[in-house]
């Protein structure tokens, strides 16, 4: 069984929050959200925001916290075989009803793929809180342009600065 090695990345100010499935092999290793070095998440967010693009954790988290964006994921322990979100299995997710109990700030969520918002709308599609779905930023997903992506995410600029 694996367990989630990141916090969730969120402060008081935190106006959305961004969920994933699972870290990437890669991220594992990377020690940070995001971390494959072919994953359009932290090219896609700086296109939207018209910045650099953060390369360091640090340069990372001072993006997230300067546009008011949480991180976390969905899962908190799995079992997988690669790092595809359908390999994974024996799902148990993160307290997300208790996170935003804690951040009642975040206003809206937003899921980077179709798995996360599946376990999101089969653990806590109760809550009452907008959520939108996100095309994955995973290198795994081509059928649609980086361009395209960043048009789509667009409407994050909806809910933060």
């Amino acid at each position: 069984m694996l367990k989630h090695p990141f916090a969730p990345i969120i402060d008081k100010d935190s106006k959305i929050l961004i969920l994933g499935s699972f870290p990437s092999i890669q991220s594992f290793k990377n020690s940070f959200y995001y971390g494959h070095p072919q994953n359009q998440f932290w090219k896609i967010l700086a296109k939207l925001f018209n910045e650099l693009e953060a390369t360091s954790i640090e340069e990372k988290k001072s993006f997230l916290k300067r546009h008011n964006i949480a991180l976390w994921d969905m899962v908190a322990h799995c079992q997988r075989e690669n790092s595809l979100d359908s390999s994974l299995k024996d799902i148990k997710p993160n307290d997300i009803a208790g996170l935003l109990r804690r951040y009642p700030n975040i206003e809206a969520l937003f899921f980077t793929g179709k798995k996360a918002q599946s376990l999101y709308q089969r653990h806590f599609g109760h809550l009452d809180i907008p959520a939108f779905y996100l095309p994955s930023p995973s290198p795994a997903y081509r059928a649609m342009s980086l361009e395209e992506k960043v048009r789509r995410w667009s409407i994050l600029k909806d809910f933060v600065r």
